[in-house]
């Protein structure tokens, strides 16, 4: 971790990546990639992007597979499994750390979860932990057959809500042999307690709603939905937290995706309101890495499950000096400090 350690000090200024990660309409990209700079078609010798498809339980899901520059899958090569945020899809933030990571070197997976983006599953957006979960192993799965990788050099890097269920997939999935996460949010903690424990005084209220949410799935098939408001401009910039404001922006206008949706079945707050991302900490003992922006109002979740890893012997929290939430998922010079920080991190047990 030395060489962290000292390319984050003398990088954490410093803009290595281009403009071109601000925005791209999907519509443009043949993969329906939204950030700008994404592959927009593979070319020998570069990056290359591949869509893969697999069953995990019975479900399809939807993946890309990105590969180094010159890829040889005759050799062996590191590979990164990297986690969606929330709402969010492999063609947004997560295709951008994806492609920037193989560019560095890694073969990298990034899929949508199960019931949400491209993949199946029915009713749609149900968002349980325990599905998010066996996402990030079942992609551990996908990858470590792919050619070319090297099973004993797997890593795991989790964004927003996925860096959360990232937190929980490594303390007991050993093939991973280091974890980063990047603003990271613990989704239990928050449908329970609201963002930034804003609703403690309505948790049995919602805790009935789920009930009887689930009560009407039973017996009527009829599925509640939450979390999908369509606000306008004067809304969006009235709501109270950066997160809040600037992820409607970021999903709804800048990086928006077709598959990428807010909502989720109301009926899975059943599974949200009692699990917790930071709960057994100390069963991880992989090097730990998490980041997070200093203005970020997230802030506080990163605290708190950096604090309980106990037990890993080589943990590094960093602070994007500046950076909210959102503006870690494409900002240039916030995603150029994170990929030094991700690259060097990586780097010193992958390779």
């Amino acid at each position: 971790m030395k060489s962290l350690v000292k390319t984050a000090a003398f990088l954490l200024a410093a803009n290595l990546l281009s403009a071109e990660v601000l925005s791209a309409d999907y519509r443009q990209n043949p993969f329906t990639l939204t950030y700008e700079g994404a592959i927009t078609k593979n070319v020998e010798g570069k990056v290359n992007i591949h869509a893969v498809s697999y069953k995990l339980n019975n479900i399809d899901i939807a993946a890309n597979v990105y590969t180094p520059p010159g890829f040889d899958p005759s050799k062996q090569y590191p590979a990164i499994v990297i986690a969606h945020p929330n709402g969010g899809v492999k063609e947004q933030v997560a295709g951008l750390y994806a492609q920037r990571l193989s560019e560095q070197g890694y073969i990298t997976i990034t899929a949508d979860a199960a019931y949400q983006g491209a993949s199946g599953g029915e009713p749609r957006n149900i968002d349980k932990p325990a599905n998010r979960i066996e996402d990030i192993n079942g992609m551990a799965d996908v990858i470590s057959t792919y050619p070319g990788v090297s099973t004993s050099k797997i890593g795991l890097l989790g964004i927003c809500g996925g860096g959360g269920y990232s937190l929980k997939a490594a303390q007991s999935d050993k093939r991973f042999k280091s974890i980063a996460t990047l603003s990271m949010f613990n989704s239990g903690r928050v449908r329970r307690n609201g963002y930034m424990d804003s609703a403690l005084d309505t948790i049995q209220q919602r805790l009935t709603s789920a009930s009887e949410a689930r009560e009407i799935e039973a017996k009527t098939g009829e599925i509640r939905y939450v979390g999908d408001a369509k606000l306008t401009d004067e809304q969006i910039a009235a709501l109270p937290f950066d997160l809040y404001r600037q992820g409607f922006e970021y999903y709804g206008k800048t990086h928006a995706h077709p598959n990428s949706t807010f909502r989720y079945t109301e009926s899975s707050l059943l599974s949200l309101m009692n699990f917790d991302a930071a709960t057994n900490m100390d069963l991880i003992n992989q090097p730990l890495l998490m980041i997070a922006g200093s203005k970020a109002d997230s802030l506080y979740m990163t605290k708190n499950a950096f604090e309980l890893a106990t037990k890993s012997e080589d943990k590094h929290l960093f602070l994007i000096e500046g950076a909210t939430h959102i503006e870690t998922y494409w900002k240039p010079e916030y995603v150029s400090q994170a990929m030094t920080l991700l690259s060097h991190f990586f780097d010193d047990v992958l390779k």
